[in-house]
């Protein structure tokens, strides 16, 4: 049988310093291996372009140049839809992730034992070069946590060394990179189903800059919650509304408790003022939410003015609950300022949710049928089930 090409997806920002050691190992390691070597580069200024100009002329390496564009995610899928090989591997280009283990990634996929390979630092066997801070640990256990439901048993699904077939690739439905953590986002969006973690000795960066900083750590959050959106497409809209709910009721609740207590202190007791000042802080609070969910899901948005939408939604809950606190003060007996913020930010949250479910078909990504983020996938995602795909767009 013929050799499975394999092809070796490099990103890299100013990593000049770093290829002329990397590449030649991949070589030693792929010497009884059919291989390519796809650097993906995002335009950097230290000199890449020449040194891949002069590693091509001893290996078999291919340089893409592109704008900075979804990070190290977009660079990472640009370099898979570009690959030729059946085996696919991305690997970091800061020695941390050893080349010498490659063969070790795609021989299960291969023999047909897995269908993901994972470069693990925590699988049995694994070491790391460095000993790391409590709190590093503790922040790689708590990453590791939160993606447990999509990432099942594994110990290190956050690896940026990693493995999988072309044909697995081509199942991904709505790819939407986000920070650096493309392993994960795969795993999640090929149906995977038989991962492998391969022991490795995960290194020290040899020259240049991390790019792990406190605003990747953010953008972690931010695609985590979109893969909870994907992987739980019913339950998870429901939770962040009911999140977004309860924060918008503690912050109201903190609002019209002062507001009341400044309405005593000047003799007066008037719950349906202290009503309208504390709805109107727990839309502030509510925004912060949508403000969130516009600019990470702005690509699968239903409608096209989503703040115009908020803002008559909640124009309609802040009267929905000024006209309850003005009932339950003018027409219920001995009823205490407590139940008329309850009544009043009930009334508000049912407004919230028929306004949202019955007319925008939205609460908060929940929508009736087919979701259009399904039925019509991001422009340039790979889609192998395209007779699927024209079957569920003519049924919605």
């Amino acid at each position: 049988m013929p050799r499975e090409l394999v092809s070796i997806v490099v990103p890299t920002l100013n990593e000049a310093e770093n290829l002329p050691l990397l590449v030649p190992r991949i070589a030693a390691a792929m010497a009884t291996r059919a291989y390519e070597i796809v650097i993906v580069d995002d335009s950097s200024r230290d000199g890449t372009r020449d040194v891949c100009a002069r590693l091509a002329e001893r290996f078999p390496l291919r340089l893409i140049v592109r704008r900075r564009e979804n990070g190290l995610s977009g660079a990472v899928l640009c370099g898979l839809r570009e690959a030729r090989g059946d085996l696919l591997v991305v690997m970091d280009a800061d020695l941390q992730h050893p080349p010498e283990t490659i063969g070790d990634l795609v021989e299960p996929l291969i023999t047909g034992d897995a269908d993901f390979t994972i470069g693990s630092r925590y699988a049995a066997g694994g070491t790391t070069q460095r000993e790391w801070t409590l709190l590093r640990r503790l922040n790689s256990k708590a990453a590791t946590l939160l993606a447990r439901p999509f990432a099942g048993d594994t110990h290190d699904p956050m690896s940026g060394f990693f493995a999988l077939r072309r044909d697995t690739f081509l199942r991904a439905r709505r790819l939407t990179p986000l920070g650096y953590k493309i392993g994960l986002e795969l795993m999640c969006k090929c149906g995977v189903e038989r991962p492998r973690e391969v022991p490795i000795h995960f290194g020290t960066r040899h020259a240049g800059r991390s790019k792990l900083n406190v605003s990747q750590q953010f953008k972690y959050l931010e695609h985590l919650s979109r893969l909870y959106d994907f992987f739980f497409p019913r339950m998870s809209p429901i939770v962040k509304f009911l999140i977004a709910t309860a924060s918008g009721w503690l912050v109201g609740f903190g609002v019209y408790l002062l507001a009341l207590s400044k309405g005593r202190s000047e003799g007066l007791v008037a719950p349906p003022p202290a009503v309208v000042a504390a709805y109107g802080a727990a839309i502030i609070a509510t925004a912060a939410f949508h403000l969130r969910y516009t600019r990470t899901q702005r690509e699968f948005l239903v409608r096209p003015h989503p703040w115009r939408d908020f803002a008559v939604i909640s124009l309609c809950e802040w009267i929905a609950a000024a006209g309850t606190a003005i009932f339950c003060s003018l027409r219920l007996l001995r009823v205490t300022s407590v139940e008329v913020f309850v009544y009043s930010f009930g009334a508000a949250t049912l407004t919230r949710y028929v306004l949202r479910k019955e007319f925008l078909q939205d609460l908060r990504g929940l929508r009736k049928g087919i979701r259009l983020d399904e039925v019509q996938p991001r422009r340039g995602a790979p889609h192998a089930g395209d007779a699927d795909l024209r079957r569920r767009r003519d049924a919605a």
